[in-house]
Parts: C-alpha cells; structure tokens; sequence
C-alpha cells in the first residue's frame, strides 16, 4: 500500500519560510519523480514543483521560481519543498505526488499517488 505523507505545513507570517517534508512509502521511492502541488480557497490546484527520479531535473511553476526550491532523499524516502519568502498568496494546501512515468510533468494526470496534503497559511 502506497502512502504519501506530508509534514511541516501551518501558519507562518509574511516574509518567512516554511520547510515541507512528504515521506513515501510502499514504493520504490528511487523510481519515482516527485511533485509538488497547491491549492488554494477557491482556485484549482495548480503545479508547484517537480524533481526526477534521481534527484538531477527540477522544474518550478515558473512564478515559484527563486522562492521554492525541491529536493529528495531517496535514502530516507522523502521529498522536500523550501520554502521562502512566503507571501499570502502562498497560503494554501500543499501535495506531494509520486509519478512513475513522466510526460507532462505540471500535469495532476501524470501522478499515479497522491498524499493527503499540508494546510500551509501566510498571515500578512
């Protein structure tokens, strides 16, 4: 049984930074690309990040870019989203996924595991 499980999500003021931890289970995790996604009150949840199988190609919605920055661990099974200068803009719940084929990598479609999420709030 796959589980994805997401960690380190709450309330951070404007300006501040905030470290998300997924920890994956029940699959090879070293096989997998990771993602990130949000979604926010109200919106359709959109693509935040994405790192390979083996760690080497990153993306980022590109208005993400210089803020977040995603990493993994395929020893302790886990992957990463830093966070930065967090805006409330920032304030929603955050997804990792687990894709082990890869095509369109902002696409939910594309990600066959999905955690339950991490509520992550920006007050102003």
């Amino acid at each position: 049984q796959v589980q994805l499980v997401e960690y380190g999500g709450g309330l951070v003021q404007a300006g501040g930074s905030l470290r998300l931890s997924c920890a994956a289970s029940g699959l090879t995790f070293s096989n997998y690309g990771m993602g990130w996604f949000r979604q926010a009150p109200g919106k359709e949840r959109e693509f935040v990040s994405r790192i390979s199988a083996g760690g080497s190609r990153l993306y980022y919605a590109d208005s993400l870019k210089g803020r977040f920055t995603i990493s993994r661990d395929n020893a302790k099974n886990t992957v990463y989203l830093q966070m930065n200068s967090l805006t409330p803009e920032d304030t929603a719940v955050y997804y990792c996924a687990a894709a082990r084929v890869v095509i369109h990598p902002t696409k939910e479609a594309d990600y066959d595991y999905w955690g339950q999420g991490t509520q992550v709030t920006v007050s102003s």
